[in-house]
């Protein structure tokens, strides 16, 4: 792995001494002050179930155009993506064609007691019915990822040597989201635009983002000043954590929300096709995300409300 994208085994900071731990904690803060990335070994996430859930979902995408209209949703809801449905690379301002990829897309499945945030960010999830195995798979899934985004949280809060509740203590009802990616290759979609990529260049707009990923030619990209656009390392056993706008808000910029992209389908592998579950990190609605002031933090950004700052990403990439 680059030594801008350390992997991080958890098991040791579960359940080991202070020293360890404290060590952890070091390569954790030095690691987001860069890159914004890391991986994550020891997070005891089954690849059998990461692999069941890329079979059921891949049954889905492989469906005909007119059976996945069904379900179709717009950016930030919940549903199928197509083809042309997002641009993320909008929201840097850069003009882009729309991203290479198909969507299914899921987020919290406990109403909220409030109507208006009820309104704005909770709807029943949509399971394909064609594929009846997906749903309690992914619910499977998102169970695991709510308690290892715990677990990184309070490494997050300990890294920047704060209380280990620092984070963790705005996450008792997450409106979180969840999406399935699939990167088809160019025997499905043809000759990719200029400036296409199967996710253009962006940040994510959270707090943590956790990613489970496939190794391919048009695979992910990372960002750093130092060493410009490169390969993000890959780990066949390890989870992809970066963090979002919204963590390096928080953080004061002491840390980089990662930037990345996912290239376009290689023309020299016309076949290659890529599927990513990634779990996005956000906290209660209604969280007021303060800047750490200095010395941890660098920069004192206004507060903002952590789901007016989101809707205002979201709406930001969504194309048309």
């Amino acid at each position: 792995p680059s030594p801008r994208v350390p992997t991080i085994d958890l098991r040791p900071w579960l359940s080991g001494d202070p020293q360890a731990r404290g060590a952890i904690a070091r390569t954790v803060d030095e690691a987001l002050q860069t890159a914004g990335f890391l991986l994550v070994t020891g997070h005891g996430v089954d690849p059998a179930l990461r692999a069941r859930i890329r079979a059921a979902a891949r049954a889905f995408f492989t469906l005909p155009t007119a059976v996945k209209q069904a379900y179709e949703a717009k950016v930030g809801g919940r549903g199928w993506l197509g083809p042309g449905a997002e641009a993320n690379g909008y929201s840097e301002g850069t003009e882009t064609p729309p991203d290479l990829k198909e969507s299914l897309t899921c987020a919290t499945h406990e109403p909220f007691d409030d109507p208006d945030i009820n309104a704005e960010w909770y709807a029943p999830n949509v399971w394909p019915s064609e594929v009846p195995e997906l749903q309690p798979l992914c619910e499977e899934y998102l169970t695991r990822m709510a308690e290892l985004e715990n677990h990184l949280l309070a490494l997050l809060g300990e890294a920047l040597g704060l209380e280990p509740d620092f984070f963790t203590r705005h996450m008792g009802h997450p409106t979180y989201g969840f999406n399935i990616n699939w990167y088809p290759g160019r025997d499905v979609i043809g000759q990719p635009e200029p400036g296409q990529f199967r996710i253009g260049p962006h940040s994510d707009f959270g707090t943590v983002t956790i990613l489970d990923r496939q190794a391919g030619k048009g695979g992910l990209q990372v960002y750093t000043d130092e060493g410009g656009w490169e390969d993000a390392p890959y780990d066949p056993d390890a989870l992809t954590i970066n963090i979002g706008d919204l963590m390096a808000r928080w953080t004061g910029d002491r840390w980089r929300s990662g930037r990345h992209r996912v290239l376009p389908p290689p023309a020299d592998a016309p076949a290659e096709e890529l599927m990513s579950l990634v779990y996005f990190g956000e906290c209660t609605p209604g969280t007021r995300v303060e800047s750490v002031p200095a010395p941890v933090g660098r920069v004192a950004y206004e507060p903002v409300d952590s789901h007016v700052y989101l809707r205002q990403k979201l709406d930001s990439i969504t194309v048309g």
